[in-house]
């Protein structure tokens, strides 16, 4: 018998025999350690090599300036760097000026008469002098050239003339030169229970001295000057 039947659908598949194995996927092997030891070890280096380069171009930057800072003070010259580093103090200063602080030689008041004038005497042991030379008890010699503050304070008392009195600064060039009044000032002695008669004369001003210039203090009565310590002083300081 002849079979007619026809279709155009695919026969099933053919079901899979019991007890056979199925197929399935083998994964890949992970790395190995020591693949791992050798990366670590590679990216430490890489770290390192950086850390050298940078610590490497700080260095180089650093001495570059430095010369180049040496270089500019040695284009300057000696002089520059004495000024720098030997710059003195202004107590260092101070002490090297020249000065002087006169007392009066109060042994010149038993020796003058009533109303004589003259050229007070000062004390050479109990005077300051730096620089300054005491020359026959009534001046000073200037030995360094220069701008010097002169000042005097002379005190009368136990007067009987009622004039006024006088006092002057005289200067001379030289000890065989002639004296020129630099500074001059006047008091009067007050005749009153409330005052014990006395006046100061006080003269000071800026003079600018030559080296051998000589200085003194002239006063019109010797007999009424007070010669105790303090009252009566005469100085100079170089500015």
């Amino acid at each position: 018998m002849i079979n007619t039947f026809q279709t155009s659908i695919a026969p099933p598949p053919v079901p899979p025999r019991l007890g056979r194995s199925q197929p399935f996927l083998i994964p890949a092997p992970l790395p190995s350690s020591g693949s791992n030891k050798h990366l670590i070890r590679f990216l430490v280096c890489v770290v390192t090599l950086l850390l050298f380069i940078a610590v490497g171009g700080f260095l180089f930057i650093y001495y570059n300036n430095s010369n180049n800072n040496n270089n500019k003070e040695a284009e300057k010259g000696p002089s520059a760097q004495a000024i720098v580093g030997h710059h003195p103090s202004e107590k260092r200063e101070t002490s090297s000026r020249a000065l002087a602080r006169m007392i009066a030689d109060s042994s010149q008041k038993s020796n003058t008469k009533n109303e004589s004038s003259g050229y007070l005497k000062w004390q050479k042991d109990h005077s300051i002098l730096k620089k300054i030379n005491f020359y026959k008890e009534h001046w000073v010699t200037i030995l360094e050239p220069g701008d010097y503050h002169v000042f005097s304070r002379v005190t009368f008392s136990k007067g009987i003339l009622r004039k006024p009195l006088a006092g002057r600064i005289k200067l001379r060039q030289s000890h065989s030169e002639e004296e020129e009044i630099k500074m001059k000032a006047y008091c009067s002695l007050n005749y009153s229970a409330s005052n014990p008669e006395m006046c100061t004369i006080t003269m000071e001003d800026l003079l600018t001295l030559k080296r051998g210039n000589q200085l003194s203090v002239w006063v019109q009565d010797l007999s009424l000057v007070d010669y105790e310590e303090g009252a009566t002083t005469f100085g100079m300081f170089q500015l």
